[in-house]
């Protein structure tokens, strides 16, 4: 038989309501404490590097830069300059779009040795943790004096 109390109603339940298990919330990210920012002359030296290091690859630039360039050697400044010569980069956030200048050895097949530096530059900028968007890659020149490649 049900209890009733003096209003005729049912006596509520002492028993606790079964309450929904609370849910884990993850733990916050630590606050940033800062922002790094890379600068677009570090991706110009990385680049730079890298694209020097392909065979095929003689010279950076275009002609007023390796004109500067040759100016410089003769008056013994030889090494300014030349870290990111040819080589010029849109940094936004980690994010990069690179544009490189080279002469080409004669005797090399362009479409190789653009290939080759695009990979190689996408390499060694990636490494350092940056993404790389594109990289566009002009044949300004070609060097007639240097000895043509193997095989060729």
């Amino acid at each position: 038989m049900t209890d009733v109390n003096d209003s005729g109603q049912a006596p509520e339940s002492t028993a606790p309501a079964a309450q929904p298990a609370p849910v884990a919330q993850p733990a916050p990210a630590a606050a940033p404490r800062g922002a790094t920012e890379v600068s677009e002359e570090v991706v110009e030296k990385i680049a730079g590097t890298a694209a020097r290091s392909v065979p095929g690859v003689a010279d950076l630039g275009g002609d007023v830069a390796r004109f500067f360039n040759s100016v410089l050697d003769k008056v013994g400044l030889d090494e300014v300059g030349d870290a990111g010569r040819g080589v010029s980069a849109e940094v936004k956030g980690t994010s990069a779009t690179i544009r490189v200048v080279l002469v080409i050895q004669a005797g090399h097949v362009v479409h190789e040795v653009t290939e080759a530096v695009r990979a190689k530059v996408i390499e060694a900028v990636e490494n350092y943790g940056l993404q790389v968007a594109e990289v566009n890659v002009k044949v300004d020149d070609i060097e007639l004096n240097a000895p043509p490649a193997a095989g060729a």
